[in-house]
Formats: C-alpha cells, structure tokens, sequence
C-alpha cells in the first residue's frame, strides 16, 4: 500500500483501482477507495463511537477526493464551472466505528443528469461495511444560488465513472 498525504493516498494502488484482491475474503468495497480516515478523539461520542453527523464529513471529503481520482482536484472543478451542493443524504448504518478505527471510504458515481449527480459511497473497517451513503448532488452558481448544468468535461468524466465497481468476493 502507498502511504497517506494529509489523510488521502498520494498515489493509486490495489485499493484505489477497487481491486477486490487486496481484501483476503468475505467483503470488499463495491467502487475504488478514495479516502482513509482514522477516526480521532474529539470525533466519538459518548458511546465511544463516531458520532453519526461525522459520517458526511467523511462523505465531503470523499466526494473531493474522488473528483482528484477523476482528475479533478477541487480548485480546478470550481475552475472548470463547477461547485457541487449536497442537495439529499441517505444514510445506512450498520456497525459503528470507534476511536482509532482506520476506515476506507469507497465511492462510485450512479447518476448523472444535466446539472445533478449521485454519488453512492461506503465506509469500511477492514472487512466489515459499517454504512451507505447516497449523495445527490447539484451543481450550484455561486453568485445566483442557483443551479445550472454541469460543464461538459465534468459530466463526461462522471458518465465514464458510472457505476464502475470492484468484483465482491465469495463470503
């Protein structure tokens, strides 16, 4: 595996391509892993798990990370005509993270409209899915608070992306 830079790996490798090999059985992520978190201190609750609302800064920051996957970086999506708003968030829970825990987030684009798109991400602890996210987004101009079509080079490479996925292995 490559190394983390500020919380994001630096360079593709098994994991980012959605290499299902490099999980050794029972469950991989469905798309390419696009972000690495390790839950902090300050992030759990009470209970000692990672406080829920975290689980969408968790997503924003995958959605970022997953544009850069798509030769994006953020400063040159805004650049390109671009500034997506979360506009719904579903979320399914199915196993809590706890302090310390190392969690991968997968994501895969499964819709793209004129000036909407959908992102569908999963968070894991190794082998284990601990939630679903579903994020629709909208493109929004910032000055008028609107929204307005996607710029082109930014659908095409979101309809390229749809819905790739890793094999899943046998449980």
């Amino acid at each position: 595996m490559k190394a983390m830079v500020d919380n994001r790996i630096d360079e593709p490798d098994a994991l980012l391509r959605g290499d299902a090999t490099a999980y050794e059985a029972g469950a991989a992520p469905s798309a390419r892993v696009v972000y690495r978190h390790r839950v902090r201190y300050h992030e759990a609750d009470a209970q000692g798990f990672l406080f829920n609302s975290r689980f969408l800064e968790l997503a924003d920051v995958a959605m970022t990370e997953y544009f850069r996957a798509l030769g994006f970086p953020y400063l040159a999506l805004v650049a390109a005509g671009a500034d997506p708003s979360v506009v719904r968030a579903d979320l399914t829970f199915m196993a809590p993270a706890r302090f310390e825990d190392d969690l991968s987030v997968s994501a895969t684009c499964v819709r793209v409209g004129t000036s909407s798109f959908v992102l569908a991400m999963e968070v894991w602890r190794d082998h284990s899915r601990l939630a679903e996210l579903t994020l629709t987004y909208v493109n929004v101009d910032p000055v008028s608070a609107t929204s307005r079509p996607l710029p082109e080079p930014v659908a095409e490479a979101l309809v390229r992306d749809r819905g790739r996925s890793a094999p899943r292995l046998a449980k």
